[in-house]
């Protein structure tokens, strides 16, 4: 049997068990570790023990329980809160401006959590009521939820480039500053969207009555103190790192603190704030190294076996494809994969292929990452079984039907897929901030 048929095979079964319900990291590694073994005897059995080895002596992982605390702190002890009602008092005036201000939150969130459920989570249980009640379009309101909270595994910290920057063997750091600008524009592009449609269709987003508006300066500014606060938290863990003061590593354990300092301070960290951010801490820490390990021994074999020169020659020597064609299939694949697998699932599965390939076609992989990423955020929105989709359902109070889910997305995910285009176009979009930051 060629080796190129044996990869063939394991992609096979991968994808079989994923369909039948296998966990990622079990359906991956299995896989994995069975080939190396009977294609290498038991000298195969040393691709998971040196995958095992690599995991724990890659020093910025540490940053990954850091970032993750630091946000279940935020959430759990309510802080994330106090952001909307900063919001919801400020843009209040402003039409669309609850809109407006849902979709600065999740861009907050984002950046004190790095999971696009956490944004969700807030969004649909904090906003998307709030939104309603104040007779805002419940199909608009719906779309700026999902649209908002996917910008979480972009905007950083990102726990999903993490996971990429360790496959790919690229620094996180340079990752995650990638992901601000597109990032941030993608923000921009949503809320410009936004202040358009109200601007035409204004019964979609009312302002608040005139009495609700009339709150005294005072009682404005302390509301912005409090909102403002986990901001700070933010910058003192991102402004040392971006100046060179601290290491990544170092960023991280700085956030964390602060964000359990301020808890305390406001008088929220109570015992079971405490012990609910370490389980859901620890859950998803070891549920992303366990993918990790499996990922990286199932690439091994790939290696081994030749997989990607083959690839690589199929498409550009036997189909004469052109980079920029293989680029814009690969995307595609992301989007239909992403139909019924998530971000993580769907990098650790063909990340061995593709990585590897946009490398040899001379793409740069920090550009690749943030294009991965925001590939992603549209799958996470494309029916029928797109991942916030799904969220959304479970989270939404039960006027918003699954009707209305899937028709509130369509001109978020067309905003989403020229601003694709439009790093694609221009990659220094995404690549100024990092040389930029380790020019110095």
């Amino acid at each position: 049997m060629s080796y190129e048929l044996i990869a063939i095979l394991m992609f096979s079964m991968m994808m079989l068990m994923l369909m039948t319900g296998q966990r990622v990291f079990g359906a991956i590694g299995v896989v994995g570790v069975t080939a190396a073994l009977l294609l290498w005897g038991t000298g195969g059995s040393d691709i998971g023990f040196s995958a095992a080895m690599k995991l724990m002596k890659w020093y910025p992982l540490l940053t990954l329980p850091m970032f993750i605390f630091m946000g279940y702190i935020l959430s759990e002890s309510k802080i994330a809160d106090d952001l909307y009602k900063m919001f919801h008092v400020w843009m209040g005036p402003v039409r669309g401006g609850l809109a407006i201000g849902t979709i600065l939150l999740m861009v907050l969130v984002s950046a004190m959590n790095g999971l696009s459920v956490a944004g969700m989570a807030i969004g649909a249980t904090i906003a998307l009521p709030e939104l309603l009640r104040r007779g805002y379009d419940k199909r608009m309101v719906t779309g700026v939820v999902q649209a908002g909270s996917s910008l979480g595994i972009l905007v950083p910290p990102s726990v999903v480039l993490v996971l990429y920057a360790m496959i790919a063997r690229q620094p996180v750091g340079q990752l995650w500053l990638a992901g601000v600008f597109p990032g941030l524009m993608m923000a921009a592009m949503f809320i410009l969207y936004v202040v358009i449609r109200c601007r035409i269709q204004p019964e979609l987003g009312p302002v608040l009555p005139k009495e609700e508006r009339d709150i005294p300066m005072r009682e404005k500014l302390v509301l912005l103190r409090a909102g403002l606060l986990p901001i700070i938290i933010f910058g003192t863990m991102m402004v040392p790192f971006v100046n060179g003061w601290t290491s990544l590593v170092e960023s991280s354990a700085i956030g964390a603190f602060a964000a359990f300092f301020a808890a305390i301070l406001k008088g929220r960290m109570t015992k079971i704030v405490f012990e609910n951010s370490v389980r859901q801490t620890l859950a998803i820490s070891c549920m992303f190294m366990w993918i990790i390990l499996a990922a990286l021994g199932f690439g091994a074999v790939f290696d081994g076996l030749g997989a990607v020169r083959a690839i690589s020659g199929l498409f550009t020597e036997q189909l004469g494809l052109s980079p920029w064609t293989i680029l814009i299939l690969m995307q595609l694949s992301f989007i239909i994969m992403g139909t019924f697998l998530d971000d993580t699932a769907m990098l650790v599965i063909v990340a061995p292929l593709y990585v590897p390939l946009v490398h040899a076609l001379g793409f740069d992989l920090i550009w690749y990452g943030v294009l991965y990423t925001i590939t992603t955020q549209i799958a996470y929105m494309t029916p029928p079984f797109g991942y916030n989709l799904f969220l959304m359902r479970a989270m939404a109070p039960p006027e918003i039907t699954l009707k209305d889910i899937y028709g509130s997305i369509t001109p978020f995910v067309l905003i989403m897929v020229v601003a694709l285009g439009i790093v694609m176009w221009f990659p220094e979009i995404a690549l100024w901030l990092p040389k930029y930051v380790y020019a110095k």
